[in-house]
């Protein structure tokens, strides 16, 4: 995102990319300002940002440590940039597999062959 690669109509018109360019809000063309200042998908996500620069000032959130820390956590959480551009799971399953077999134990004392 900083570098302006990411999952967005911008960067698919900049390197002409086959894919919409409209944000899903509805709003228009997805860029990374529209994200991070305006879309309505990521507004509950935008306190991260705020606590850095109450107006979203790309240049702070972009261009300073304490900036670019907020935008991990809002990127993060909110899942804006990435390509189904929807929120994380708050808590992360492992998959369950059924009738998977018990591993062997393990022998410390057993010779290897």
């Amino acid at each position: 995102c900083r570098v302006g690669h990411a999952f967005i109509g911008e960067y698919y018109v900049q390197f002409n990319i086959p894919e919409p360019v409209d944000c899903p809000c509805g709003i228009g063309y997805q860029t990374r300002e529209h994200i991070l200042r305006d879309c309505p998908r990521y507004e509950d996500h935008r306190y991260h940002l705020r606590d850095v620069s109450p107006q979203i000032s790309l240049p702070t959130i972009l261009g300073t440590r304490k900036g670019v820390d907020a935008l991990a956590s809002f990127i993060w959480e909110s899942g804006a940039f990435m390509k189904t551009g929807e929120p994380r799971p708050k808590h992360w399953e492992l998959p369950e597999y059924e009738n998977e077999p018990d591993p062997e134990p393990w022998d410390e004392d057993a010779e290897d062959d």
